[in-house]
């Protein structure tokens, strides 16, 4: 069975954001650029992701970012043959999904798509009843991905990950489920995902952090799909950074032999 392998495209931190440096042509070309390195890498597909915009809203984020977000993703689909995703950080679901279905994208990560979390933004509740009512207001052609236990985060409705799980893919609506370790480099416990994998029947199950060159056959075996960009994929390991093409191609490669 094929994987789904997801690149990121990270960005630098956009109009707005407290480190803001670089123009909207500048980051656009950036874009351009990553979506190249992803493509001719043969990476399937993508999530354009406002990582540098740190320190993240908890929810709503500014219609600079919402605009900003727009064209960018929108370049990704036009100057790309990339199945392209969006996550706005950190928990922005629905502001995701309106530019998803402007922009042309195919698919949102939603970190909260139903539970509550204390995180360092600081409680963030489940949106899920929001995003799927937006989604069929819209008539939009977007699948939602989203993450159980999710990093960077503890759950207070703190049930096993399987039952978790299974109110994700049933009552939460989620298209396919994410799995990640506690922090962005460090992976799920393989018998985790396995565990995830045996709830969830009926939709895709992602590894959504810590794939490294040194891990990902592991995962490749396990999962439906990984979510790739940390910093064995990244020029100089950079955290946020470029993308390097030979790291993608390596993964690639090796994924499809071990299916």
């Amino acid at each position: 069975m094929k994987k789904l392998i997801i690149g990121m495209i990270h960005l630098p931190p956009l109009p707005g954001s407290p480190n803001s440096r670089m123009s909207m042509d500048e980051l656009l070309e950036y874009a351009r650029s990553e979506a190249r390195t992803l493509e001719e890498a043969g990476v399937e597909a993508a999530i354009v992701e406002n990582l540098g915009d740190y320190p993240f809203y908890k929810d709503e984020v500014p219609a600079v970012t919402v605009a900003a977000m727009t064209l960018l993703v929108r370049e990704v689909v036009k100057s790309s043959s990339l199945t392209v995703g969006v996550n706005i950080l950190r928990n922005a679901c629905s502001q995701a999904l309106s530019v998803a279905h402007v922009a042309g994208a195919k698919f949102i990560r939603c970190n909260v798509l139903n539970g509550v979390y204390a995180t360092d933004q600081g409680l963030i509740e489940g949106r899920g009843y929001e995003v799927l009512r937006l989604r069929r207001y819209l008539n939009a052609d977007v699948k939602i991905f989203a993450d159980v236990h999710v990093k960077h985060a503890f759950p207070l409705y703190n049930v096993p990950i399987d039952v978790a799980a299974q109110d994700l893919a049933e009552r939460g609506g989620a298209d396919a489920v994410i799995v990640s370790g506690i922090r962005s480099p460090v992976p799920p416990e393989l018998e985790k995902v396995k565990l995830v994998k045996s709830a969830v029947k009926d939709k895709p199950v992602l590894v959504g952090s810590g794939i490294s060159l040194s891990n990902y056959k592991d995962y490749c075996r396990v999962a439906d799909g990984l979510i790739v960009g940390e910093a064995d994929f990244k020029v100089n390991g950079e955290v946020g950074g470029r993308s390097l093409k030979e790291s993608y191609e390596k993964l690639v490669r090796g994924c499809k032999e071990v299916v």
